[in-house]
């Protein structure tokens, strides 16, 4: 349970938090340096995991958690930051969490446990976000964030397909297109 990488996913939990109360008190430049480097610690827990041979479902499902509250933790701190963007963003938004709700309601249903599938595209979304965050809270253009949320919702749609393929809860599942050989075999 105490290892490396969970430590780390521990850490990412814990300054989630801290990036609330950095948005709130108006500190736009550290919440996003605190983000950037909780966004890279969520790279470096999983390759930690990988190369020290400590792969947990333990580990696997509070990575998954992590990664929810760093997220949940962007999108209210951005909310508090620029609260303008928010609202001409809130329809997106509000289909992007309901994607991720639908995504979490069908897993516990199916098998009482959260999602943790670590699919290609949830880590191609954790760099999509990554950037259009960074450069949402730099001043820049909204598109990034928006081709971000875009691919989030279309992860989540992957996920509620996985877990209504597979018979069993799993975690690490790459693509639909493995959930449904994996589904065949059994």
């Amino acid at each position: 349970m105490l290892t490396l990488p969970n430590l780390i996913t521990i850490a990412r939990i814990m300054g989630s938090g801290a990036m609330l109360w950095l948005a709130q008190a108006g500190a736009a430049d550290l919440f996003l340096a605190t983000f950037v480097l909780l966004a890279l610690s969520d790279w470096v827990d999983g390759k930690l995991a990988v190369l020290r041979h400590e792969r947990t479902v333990v580990g696997a499902r509070m990575d998954s958690i992590a990664d929810a509250v760093l997220y949940a933790c962007l999108l209210v701190g951005m909310i508090w930051l620029e609260p303008g963007l928010a609202r001409s963003e809130a329809l997106l938004i509000a289909v992007v969490i309901t994607s991720y709700g639908v995504a979490v309601a069908a897993s516990l249903a199916r098998f009482r446990r959260l999602p943790a599938y670590h699919t290609r595209a949830a880590k191609i979304c954790w760099f999509l976000v990554s950037i259009g965050a960074v450069i949402l809270l730099l001043d820049g253009p909204v598109w990034p964030a928006r081709v971000a949320m875009i691919g989030v919702l279309l992860t989540n749609i992957e996920a509620t397909a996985i877990t209504f393929t597979l018979r069993e809860w799993r975690t690490d599942v790459p693509t639909i297109w493995h959930a449904m050989r994996r589904f065949r075999r059994e």
